[in-house]
């Protein structure tokens, strides 16, 4: 009942009960029309209310902030009768905002029909939303009376970060990549290639004594050098590491852009933040679901020694500060294969093979720089994304 069905029964009553001990007629007139416009409404609600249950799709299926996203609603209405024109209503929440009601008008709806809508899903931020439960609404042409039917339960809808396809380096390109291949040489001398003809600097010890007494002059061997393999990624969550909350998104958004990257250039990847240790083959869209929803709490990194796995490996750890935790601890690791980049969100690195991101431009353009890729900048195509619905 309304606040307007309400007065509708008082009104009748005070008519009814005035007009009696008064005698006046007319008072009764009044009061029985109040009370007959009270019953209309309610055999209007009852016979016309639509019998309506639906489904919800999000598009795209995959979000990422920043993106425009859409609830398509798919209705249908199972009652004998055709429906009035209704409302549906549904509660749209996610944490530290204020709650937003989708409303959406449906015309009437031929009965066993069906019928879709949509409306704009806020996906300005990362995050989780949680949806519902959607409803129908009906009123009669008075107002007097509302009735509220369930459509649809509740749904979450998870709201990847920002992120950047990155190129991976390749050794000898670049600061980065002249690093690793430093690092790879102390694996071995690698796969033998082929040969080659010697020049002036050659090692006597790689000539192919052999084949050169069959050829006019020497022949060295030529071994190809492994390339990186692995990738260990770790996001400091100390707030104190961090000056202010976008500083933190900074960091999301480059420890979500280096997952992504790295597991499409086929490397094995590991993710680690607070209480957080992702490996495997989901290991991406384990790392964009967590990075959708986690704050600087100040959960504390585990302990990361010695990267066990083959080839050359690269840790990047991404913090605030040059002091956070996360990089001191990264600065601890012993481990001949492995190289280690400090990506700094509020200072610079002071390092040859650091990357300072006081802003996204930053991040991509020392980034392109360390690998050998200047001018590089691709946002991942929503092909390579995950995340999405759960």
């Amino acid at each position: 009942m309304t606040r307007y069905g309400l007065l509708a029964i008082v009104a009748a009553l005070i008519a009814i009960a005035i007009g009696r001990a008064f005698g006046v007629v007319e008072l009764f007139v009044i009061g029985a029309g109040f009370a007959g416009a009270f019953v209309a409404a309610v055999a209007f609600v009852g016979l016309r209310s639509p019998h309506v249950s639906g489904a919800r799709r999000i598009r795209p299926s995959i979000l990422v902030a920043g993106d425009v996203g859409h609830v398509d609603l798919e209705l249908r209405h199972t009652g004998a009768l055709r429906s009035t024109r209704f409302t549906l209503r549904e509660r749209v929440r996610r944490a530290h905002v204020a709650d937003h009601v989708a409303e959406l008008s449906v015309e009437p709806m031929p009965a066993r029909g069906t019928v879709t809508a949509t409306y704009q899903l806020p996906t300005s931020q990362r995050g989780a939303i949680d949806l519902g439960p959607l409803e129908a609404v009906v009123t009669d042409p008075l107002g007097l009376l509302r009735r509220t039917r369930l459509v649809a339960g509740t749904d979450r809808i998870t709201v990847a970060p920002r992120s950047h396809q990155l190129a991976m380096p390749e050794l000898g390109s670049g600061p980065l990549g002249r690093h690793l291949l430093a690092q790879a040489r102390r694996l071995g001398p690698g796969e033998f290639h082929g040969l080659r003809e010697y020049v002036d600097g050659d090692e006597p010890r790689t000539i192919h004594w052999r084949a050169s007494a069959r050829s006019d002059g020497l022949l060295v061997k030529q071994h190809e050098v492994e390339g990186l393999r692995r990738m260990l990624i770790v996001l400091d969550t100390d707030p104190d590491s961090y000056a202010d909350p976008m500083s933190f998104e900074r960091a999301v958004t480059a420890a979500a852009s280096l997952a992504l990257s790295a597991v499409h250039a086929d490397l094995v990847t590991r993710f680690v933040s607070g209480d957080v240790d992702l490996r495997g083959p989901d290991v991406a869209a384990d790392a964009l679901r967590v990075l959708a929803e986690v704050q600087p709490d100040g959960a504390p990194l585990p302990m990361f020694d010695h990267e066990s796995g083959e080839g050359v490996g690269l840790l990047v750890s991404i913090a605030g500060s040059r002091d956070a935790t996360g990089h001191r601890r990264a600065r601890s690791v012993v481990d001949p294969t492995q190289a280690t980049v400090m990506v700094t969100t509020d200072e610079t690195t002071r390092s040859a093979i650091g990357v300072t991101a006081r802003t996204e431009a930053e991040f991509l353009s020392n980034w392109n720089a360390l690998v050998g890729r200047a001018g590089v900048r691709r946002p991942v195509g929503a092909g390579a994304r995950a995340g999405g619905k759960r």
